[in-house]
C-alpha cells in the first residue's frame, strides 16, 4: 500500500491546493455515506495532512479519531492543525502499513481516501480494515474508478500507436480492465467479508487553463501521476509521460482542458 512520502513543502502544498480543489470531492462523498451512533472510534488510514478529520470530529458526537500516514511531514502538519483547535481526540501516528500495532476489532469506522493501490494491494487493505473493525463497523473507501483520467489514457494509446509499442498498448488495456468499477468494487468488499455494500459514484470534470498547467499542478504531481503509475507497473512511464506532456501542450496550448474523474465511494458493514 503506497502513499507518497511528502516533504514538508509538499505537505503544505497538498493541504493548500490539493485538498480543497480535488481531495475534498472524495471526502464529501465519504462523509455523506457515514453512519454514526452516539460514540465512534474512527481509523483514517492514509490521512495525509488530516482532511477530513476535523470535520468528522465536529460531526460525530464523542468521536475518537486515529490518523495514520507514511509521511512524517504530513503527520506533523496534521498535528499542528489539531493543536491549533485544542482538540485532544485526534491521535496522529506515522505508519505505512496496517494493522501495525492497532488492536483488532477496536474501531467502529475505517476511512481511506484516494489510496495509491494495485489490485492485490487493494485486497490486502480491505482484509486489514475488516480485521480492525468491530462487529457492525463501517468501512468507507473512496477512490478514482474505471474511466477516470481518460484524456491521459487516450494519449497513452496515441503514443503506443505512433511508436509501435504493441506491448505497452496491451498493458494499457489490461490495466484499464483491472481498474475497479461500481460493480467490481462491491464484489471485492463482499469477497473480503463485508455486507450491506453500497457504492456511490460522482463524476468530476477537473479543469486546467491549458495542457501545461495540468502537468504543473500539484494535484497531478502528487496524486494523478502516482495513481496512473500504480495501474501500469510493467512499463517505465517516463517516455510516455513526456509524450503526453508535449501533446497536451500542443493540443491545449491556449484552451482549457478538463480531466474526467469517476469518484467512487464504497460503504460496507461487518
Amino acid at each position: 500500500m503506497s502513499f507518497e512520502h511528502l516533504s514538508a513543502a509538499d505537505a503544505a502544498i497538498f493541504e493548500t491546493f490539493v485538498v480543497p480543489r480535488y481531495l475534498a470531492r472524495f471526502g464529501e462523498l465519504a462523509m455523506g455515506l457515514l453512519l454514526s451512533g452516539p460514540e465512534a472510534r474512527i481509523l483514517h488510514f492514509g490521512c495525509r495532512t488530516g482532511y477530513p478529520d476535523l470535520e468528522l470530529w465536529q460531526r460525530v458526537d464523542s468521536a475518537e479519531i486515529v490518523g495514520m500516514d507514511a509521511s512524517t511531514a504530513a503527520i506533523e502538519l496534521a498535528r499542528r492543525k489539531t493543536a491549533a483547535r485544542g482538540d485532544p481526540a485526534i491521535d496522529y501516528r506515522v505508519g505505512a502499513a496496517l494493522p501495525s500495532d492497532l488492536e483488532p476489532g477496536s474501531f467502529t469506522h475505517a476511512l481511506t481516501l484516494h489510496p495509491i493501490l494495485g489490485n492485490d494491494e487493494r485486497a490486502e487493505l480491505l482484509s486489514a480494515l475488516r480485521w480492525l473493525l468491530c462487529p457492525g463497523g463501517q468501512a468507507l473507501f473512496a477512490a478514482p474508478l474505471r474511466g477516470s483520467f481518460q484524456e491521459v489514457v487516450d494519449l497513452f494509446r496515441e503514443y503506443a500507436l505512433k511508436h509501435d509499442e504493441a506491448e505497452f498498448a496491451n498493458e494499457i488495456e489490461r490495466a484499464l480492465a483491472a481498474r475497479p468499477s461500481l460493480e467490481t468494487l462491491s464484489d471485492e468488499f463482499e469477497a473480503a467479508g463485508f455486507v450491506d455494500v453500497d457504492v456511490e459514484v460522482r463524476t468530476l470534470s477537473l479543469p486546467f487553463p491549458n495542457g501545461r498547467a495540468f502537468f504543473e499542478d500539484p494535484i497531478t504531481r502528487l496524486l494523478i501521476l502516482p495513481e496512473l503509475q500504480s495501474w501500469i507497473t510493467s512499463t517505465d512511464l517516463t517516455r510516455p509521460m513526456i509524450y503526453v506532456r508535449d501533446a497536451m501542450d500542443k493540443y491545449w496550448s491556449e484552451a482549457d482542458v478538463e480531466i474526467s474523474v469517476n469518484i467512487g465511494c464504497a460503504s460496507a458493514r461487518l
